[in-house]
C-alpha cells in the first residue's frame, strides 16, 4: 500500500510540475541574415511556408514544365549561404549552412541536397572553372 501511495504522490507531483518545465522554451536557432535587404515574402511567411513554396516550385517545373525563379531553391542558396570568414562555404552536413539551423532545431531531414547543391553556384564556379566556357573538342 505505501508503494502504491509513492507512486500516486509521485505522479501528482509531476503533473504539478509539468507547466513549470513546459513553460521553459528551447532557445530558437540563429539564423544567418542573408546580404539582400529582403526575401521573396517576408520573413514570417518563408519560416511557416517555405517547405510548401519549394514543393509548389517543384510541381511546376517537373509536373507541369513551368520553370521561375522567384522560389527556385538554387535562388535560396545563392542568396542565404554566405561563405565563412575564410571564404568557405558551409556544407549542409554542418551547423554553419542556413538550411541546418532550423532544420536542426525542428529535427527535420533535409533530402533536398540529394539532387541539388548545397553551395552557391558562385562557390561551384569557383571550385571548377567557368562552367560557361565551350568544352574543347579533340582533345
Amino acid at each position: 500500500m505505501q508503494t502504491s501511495m509513492k507512486v500516486l504522490l509521485g505522479f501528482w507531483l509531476l503533473i504539478g510540475l509539468m507547466p513549470v518545465v513546459s513553460s521553459a522554451a528551447a532557445p530558437l536557432p540563429v539564423i544567418p541574415k542573408a546580404p539582400a535587404d529582403h526575401c521573396v515574402e517576408p520573413t514570417d511567411v518563408m519560416r511557416r511556408n517555405h517547405m510548401n513554396l519549394i514543393l509548389h516550385q517543384r510541381d511546376n517545373t517537373m509536373h507541369r514544365g513551368i520553370r521561375t525563379k522567384k522560389y527556385s531553391l538554387k535562388a535560396c542558396i545563392d542568396c542565404h549561404v554566405q561563405p565563412d570568414d575564410k571564404g568557405q562555404y558551409p556544407s549542409v552536413k554542418t551547423k554553419d549552412h542556413f538550411c541546418n539551423a532550423c532544420h536542426s532545431y525542428a529535427a527535420v531531414s533535409i533530402d533536398c541536397f540529394q539532387c541539388h547543391s548545397d553551395k552557391p553556384e558562385k562557390a561551384t564556379e569557383r571550385v571548377s572553372g567557368n562552367i560557361n566556357e565551350e568544352p574543347r573538342h579533340g582533345q
